[in-house]
């Protein structure tokens, strides 16, 4: 499945103030790429620079976006009511943060599935990630996601 600008709250359960990807560009069951705008109220800014935090977490959250459609779309495209889900970075390897980007940025991330294990109601999986603005890279790493549907109380 290829989809083209999706907003990423349809892929994942975050919400503001900490959600850091505006809209998925492209995504299919191997790859994302992500579009993320760096505003001056964002959490992770601190004297009009985007943090490293603030790269982690929306390396993390583009990542997230593979591993979460399965969990809120079933395998016809339908949306599946009432999920929720949660995550964790289990790992970040080979970090290297190469520039930071300011406030009025926009940010490009884009993330490989290396590999994935899916058991009934979790996900592990390790994704190589680089992020970019205006052609100059900002990250690379490969991070390690435990994704795992949880159960409504109610």
């Amino acid at each position: 499945m290829k989809a083209t600008a999706v907003d990423i709250q349809n892929y994942l359960p975050h919400r503001a103030p900490m959600l850091m990807v505006d809209l998925i560009l492209n995504i299919d069951s191997s790859s994302v790429e992500t579009v993320f705008l760096v505003e001056d109220d964002n959490i992770f800014v601190q004297n009009n620079i985007f943090i490293e935090a603030g790269l982690i977490e929306n390396t993390a959250q583009t990542c997230s976006a593979i591993v979460g459609k399965k969990y809120f779309f079933d395998d016809n495209g339908i949306e599946n009511e009432n999920v929720n889900v949660i995550g964790f970075i289990s790992a970040l390897k080979n970090v290297k943060i190469h520039a930071l980007p300011k406030v009025g940025d926009t940010i490009i991330t884009k993330a490989d599935l290396v590999s994935k294990f899916v058991g009934d109601d979790y996900t592990l999986c390790t994704m190589s990630c680089k992020s970019l603005a205006e052609n100059q890279i900002l990250l690379e790493c490969e991070i390690n996601l435990f994704i795992q549907k949880t159960v409504s109380v109610g």
